[in-house]
């Protein structure tokens, strides 16, 4: 069965949806387990190659099925290519609102935050990657924060591991190339501060699940991620799934999905 399901269903509704800053794509949708708490959180970051065509209704359903396995979820929505201010550097700068806005949500729900995983499909594996790395951005880079919120892990499902070499492949007609606002030798600065490949090693361990018939992104990317990231001392692993394509590792009815949450469990 295919997993594109997932792009036409709509998904179970979430507990709520919180805004995490000012704007109208500033929001998140957090879903609890049954039961008192404290609960382990996974913070879940939408693909879509960072274009507002594409918003988080499709990862609902992963994110339903990882709050039914115990997991809080606080899935993030974000400005992104075609909206103002999204693309460099404000739709980093929202994801990272985003996420740290977790200690705030702990205020008033039951979440453990000694207990958080980062997780991301496609562009949104980019993301999730680009949040663990951001101890590793120069303090005068305007992305830069003191006090980052730090997950336990990561979870990249296809993930946009390396936006350099997603430029070089012109994935998705030039998505790299537009949300960077231009080509690597024209905005050199930006690609070192947004690619996770050029930020490690991250310094806390890695999940990277990939499809071996991914047509979307490449299942290279994630391997040529995980053996530079071992290469720089990370806990990094690389599980390729045979015969999956793109969406199977955010479709819960996939036979895929149980090595998501295994994924997700092994890391905290």
């Amino acid at each position: 069965m295919s997993s594109m399901w997932i792009l036409d269903e709509a998904p179970p509704a979430p507990d709520a949806r919180i805004p995490y800053g000012p704007g109208t794509h500033h929001f998140g949708e957090l879903r609890l387990p049954s039961g008192p708490g404290p609960h382990p959180v996974v913070v879940a970051i939408h693909g879509g190659f960072w274009r507002a065509k594409y918003d988080l209704a499709h990862l609902g359903h992963a994110c339903a099925a990882l709050t039914a396995s115990g997991f809080a979820t606080w899935s993030l929505e974000f400005r992104r290519v075609g909206h103002e201010g999204g693309g460099y550097p404000g739709t980093l700068e929202d994801v990272a609102l985003g996420a740290d806005f977790l200690r705030t949500l702990a205020e008033s729900h039951p979440l453990d935050l000694s207990r958080v995983v980062f997780l991301g499909h496609s562009a949104g594996g980019h993301l999730a990657l680009w949040l663990a790395a951001r101890p590793r951005l120069p303090s005068g880079s305007s992305l830069y924060s003191q006090t980052p919120l730090r997950p336990l892990g990561v979870v990249s499902l296809a993930g946009v591991a390396d936006v350099t070499r997603a430029y070089e492949l012109g994935l998705s007609d030039n998505a790299a190339g537009q949300f960077l606002g231009g080509s690597p030798l024209e905005v050199p600065l930006r690609y070192q501060r947004a690619s996770p490949a050029a930020l490690q090693p991250l310094g806390v361990p890695q999940v990277l699940l990939h499809g071996s018939e991914d047509d979307t992104v490449p299942v290279a990317m994630s391997a040529d991620f995980c053996s530079r990231g071992r290469a720089h001392g990370d806990e990094v692993r690389c599980v390729v799934l045979p015969g999956a394509g793109h969406f199977e590792v955010v479709d819960p009815r996939s036979r895929e999905w149980a090595q998501v949450l295994d994924a997700v469990r092994s890391l905290l």
